[in-house]
């Protein structure tokens, strides 16, 4: 397992262009949006890292840091953003939900526009493109694909300089589900699903390195090392957790589903990634159990 040194240190020659990237680029500030979520916390430091001032786009009111100011606003209603995106000639564009994606990205576009950025950067995910999302099926289970292909398309027909960076899904993501899962007394799984789960930190550089590079227009996909069956992941969660759940298959309906079991989700050819999912979970279920083990400590009376 490589530790966070190891991967500082495989960083830095990119680090170092980054820096020299921005020196270039002038002293206004990157704005960040979604800069408190899962990636966005990620790349807000390395951009900081790199020399650069970070301006976060919140939807609450938060006091700044060193090298970080942060600004309120909404994407979902447009307001406070032309204020959020005023001076910043990059703009990297991590916010994302279930939906809606379309329209947080076309009211960030065209303040962006307003404002004469010059280079709108954006995080994806593969498969937005190979996925259709036709019926109210496949709207129901796999919208998130069609909402994130709604957002690259604002992005791209903005007539700003853009990138599109597309990522499997991320450690986090999956181990969420997988402990939603786990309070299920029995789990339904789709029988046949794989995921190739990637690293967010590994995310965040390749992301922080693009948005202080050329505008490169679509990137080449960033997908973890391994692909895994979704059953054999979880039982793996299970075992970790010392859990025991039957995993019943089933069979999803739709065009959506097909190509999700199809591997539509997967980039085998772009497993770039260097952290496994047993390295992620291992690390995880060992932090977790510390944090319950001081827990009952503290409990403990003198």
């Amino acid at each position: 397992m490589k530790s966070s040194d190891d991967n500082a240190a495989m960083n830095e020659p990119r680090a170092v262009e980054a820096r020299q990237a921005h020196g270039r680029a002038g002293t206004s500030p990157i704005l960040v949006t979604g800069g408190t979520g899962t990636l966005g916390r990620l790349v807000v430091p390395r951009l900081r890292d790199a020399g650069c001032t970070v301006r976060v786009l919140s939807r609450r009111s938060r006091e700044a840091g060193e090298g970080i100011e942060f600004v309120t606003g909404d994407l979902a209603t447009g307001e406070g953003i032309d204020a959020a995106v005023e001076g910043a000639e990059i703009i990297v564009h991590c916010a994302g939900s279930s939906k809606g994606d379309e329209d947080k990205a076309l009211n960030l576009v065209r303040a962006a526009s307003r404002a004469g950025a010059r280079h709108l950067v954006y995080i994806s995910v593969v498969g937005a493109d190979r996925i259709p999302v036709v019926s109210r099926v496949d709207r129901v289970m796999f919208g998130y694909f069609g909402s994130k292909l709604a957002a690259e398309r604002a992005v791209a027909d903005s007539g700003l300089p853009w990138t599109t960076l597309r990522a499997t899904q991320f450690h986090d993501i999956v181990l969420l589900v997988a402990q939603q899962m786990a309070k299920l007394p029995v789990i339904p799984l789709p029988k046949g699903l794989r995921v190739q789960p990637v690293d967010a930190g590994e995310v965040a550089d390749r992301l922080a390195e693009l948005a202080l590079g050329t505008p490169a227009g679509l990137a080449p996909d960033i997908a973890g090392p391994k692909v895994y069956d979704a059953a054999e992941l979880l039982r793996g969660y299970l075992r970790a957790t010392h859990r025991r759940r039957p995993i019943i298959p089933i069979v999803l309906p739709g065009k959506a589903a097909r190509a999700m079991l199809g591997g539509a989700n997967l980039a085998p050819d772009r497993a770039v990634g260097r952290r496994t999912w047993e390295e992620f979970l291992a690390e995880r279920v060992s932090a977790s159990s510390l944090r319950q083990s001081d827990h009952s400590s503290s409990l403990v009376p003198p």
